[in-house]
């Protein structure tokens, strides 16, 4: 019996099977992150792995490609956005070798650590990469994020030194507020200290938070997760004016939600 695939009729009710885009860094140097990405083993991988730097000057920056873009590749894990749980399946990884921080500030609050910077050239790598990827899928700038957004519980990637601002301004790429937006929330609704009505907003934005209106380490993780990408001046986890702002700003931008307060 054999068949012929009729491409006639087209249905409306479709989009892209990849979703979401998700940056990590690796924790790790190179040549280990390779390892811990390819073998079997290890039940880990990324579509791509992005190094510190090129292996000779005037090089075009090396991107490997550890899994085709059509292919799973396991690097979200347990994991929510947006109301879609283990992302692995609708998202494309990338990951960038970064320590992260410095072994000896393993146990200290995440203030207190001290970051390790990205790379110029390899900052640069990334964004295009980012931005070819976005492009191809269609991928929404509010379903750009790091591992931390979508697993704060547990992971927090790609750390308060990404440049999320920069990827957004310099390469199209993620969401980032808008200053006079940020502005008038600040002025108009302050937060008021509801833990409530911003573990909704939060939940409206994409993150998994539970609703019961108190502020519990579970919370804290959320809210430090969220300023590491927004707000990476102050992430302790602590809500205030700025922060409620900020995500006021993108729920108008991103989320259609206005005067949440």
């Amino acid at each position: 019996m054999s068949y012929r695939i009729d491409p006639l009729f087209v249905a409306e009710n479709q989009d892209n099977r990849i979703q979401f885009l998700v940056l990590h860094y690796t924790e790790v140097p190179f040549e280990r992150a390779l390892e811990l990405l390819t073998k079997e083993a290890y039940g880990i991988s990324a579509h791509y792995l992005v190094p510190e730097r090129a292996a000779r000057a005037g090089q075009p920056f090396p991107v490997y490609q550890l899994v085709p873009e059509h292919r799973h590749a396991y690097h979200a894990g347990v994991s929510f956005w947006q109301g879609a749980r283990l992302l692995t399946a609708g998202s494309i990884g990338i990951e960038i070798v970064n320590l992260g921080f410095t072994p000896e500030d393993q146990d200290a609050p995440l203030m207190a650590r001290r970051w390790i910077p990205y790379p110029e050239e390899q900052f640069k790598a990334v964004g295009a990469l980012a931005r070819d990827i976005v492009a191809r899928y269609d991928i929404a700038p509010h379903r750009v994020v790091g591992h931390s957004d979508i697993a704060p519980q547990r992971k927090i990637d790609p750390g308060p030194l990404f440049p999320w601002e920069r990827l957004y301004r310099e390469f199209g790429v993620g969401a980032w507020p808008n200053e006079d937006t940020v502005a008038f929330y600040r002025i108009h609704f302050p937060y008021d200290g509801d833990a409530g009505a911003l573990q909704r907003k939060l939940a409206d934005y994409g993150y998994e938070v539970e609703q019961n209106e108190h502020f519990d380490k579970a919370m804290q993780k959320v809210v430090s997760a969220f300023q590491m990408h927004f707000r990476p001046a102050r992430y302790d986890g602590m809500p205030d004016i700025e922060t409620a702002a900020i995500l006021d700003a993108l729920l108008e931008k991103y989320r259609a939600l206005k005067g949440r307060n």
